[in-house]
């Protein structure tokens, strides 16, 4: 038992120094007692000039939240995380770091778990993905805009080359009328890519009306045999929203469920309430959520991170703009519209902010 124990020691000492990331043990006094292999490559510090140097001097400069530590982690004995932090180390060098703050009690005596990790790789993977897909999404709009731009002004210069030749009055007529079809459908085109003009016009509401009306309109197209789920949380108050744009997001979401799920299948509506939510630096106390989801075959992975660009479309004569439009409108509602989807499995979470006073 005592070689087993002794091992046991040993193959915990050497996980924690072949981890990945930067481990820091610090005392009560935020004194470095301990640091693995990853902490001293981190901070370019080796174990001698690591130990019991105070945490605040193993930086030229930073923008941790020093405090927050102390009162969140080792006082009230709640983790920390702080995200994308500045970091200056001894050597000069520049980082961005995420850290995990927890307590630990040994010996009877509180320390500090800190778990930090260089973000610089990730950062400029990042980047370099969202230019890609950017580039992508360009290009796609602009095939789209040339594809449903070309037909249009080919019909108007027809048009207009035979205007030159005919001398009948009712032949004339037919061409200008023709111009002047093709031009509306050009305005249209513009119209749509640049999205709803108009402020929504809010009043309280139940929200669960506003998806039933969804569920007769999607129940009236049903010719699939699909089947409709309900999960609604009574308890939801009513709130401040446009039902009508409302209704016009989850009604897309909801046909375009249908569309992938071409033989049977399951589309289930859930409304549920979260609170302190925070998605892509909006906060939201307390937020409506409404989630579509479906057992369809998923969302092709080319698509994914370009979805809500507009003209991006898998669906044969689909404009690519529906979930575009969606977006500007809950957007409109200072809200946030996201989607998961792996083969088997696809939802769209819809989070809108409750106001503060009805």
């Amino acid at each position: 038992m005592r070689n087993n124990k002794t091992l046991t020691k040993q193959a915990l000492q050497i996980l924690s120094e072949n981890l990945a990331t930067a481990v820091i043990l610090l005392n009560q006094d935020l004194q470095v007692v301990y640091a693995n292999d990853s902490a001293s490559e981190l901070f370019a510090l080796g174990p001698k000039r690591f130990i019991d140097q105070q945490f605040e001097s193993l930086f030229n400069y930073h923008t941790i939240d020093v405090k927050r530590i102390i009162s969140h982690t080792l006082i009230e004995g709640s983790d920390c995380h702080q995200h994308r932090a500045d970091a200056v180390f001894l050597d000069s060098r520049h980082a961005k770091i995420t850290l995990n703050s927890r307590r630990l009690m040994l010996e009877n005596q509180p320390f500090i778990l800190l778990e930090c990790r260089a973000l610089d790789e990730e950062i400029k993977h990042d980047k370099a993905s969202h230019q890609m897909h950017q580039y992508m999404a360009a290009r796609t709009l602009i095939r789209g805009l040339a594809h449903e731009i070309k037909n249009p002004l080919g019909g108007i210069r027809g048009a207009a080359q035979l205007l030159q030749y005919e001398v009948d009055q009712q032949e004339r007529d037919e061409c200008a009328t023709l111009i002047i079809e093709q031009a509306d459908r050009l305005t249209e085109l513009v119209d749509r890519l640049l999205g709803p003009n108009q402020l929504p016009k809010k009043a309280w509401c139940n929200i669960h009306q506003t998806l039933e009306s969804v569920v007769k309109l999607t129940t009236l197209s049903n010719q699939s045999n699909i089947t409709l789920l309900k999960d609604y949380d009574p308890s939801i108050p009513d709130i401040f929203i446009d039902q009508g744009k409302i209704q016009q997001v989850v009604l897309n979401i909801v046909r375009n469920a249908q569309q992938a799920l071409v033989d049977g299948g399951q589309i289930t509506l859930q409304t549920r309430i979260r609170h302190h939510m925070r998605v892509h630096n909006k906060a939201m106390k307390n937020a409506l959520l409404i989630k579509v989801s479906d057992n369809g075959p998923g969302i092709d992975k080319a698509l994914r991170d370009t979805l809500f660009y507009p003209m991006v479309t898998n669906k044969e004569g689909g404009s690519g703009l529906g979930l575009a439009i969606a977006q500007t409108l809950i957007d409109q509602h200072d809200g946030y519209i996201e989607c998961e989807s792996w083969p088997g499995h696809t939802e769209f979470n819809i989070y809108l902010p409750f106001a503060s006073t009805k």
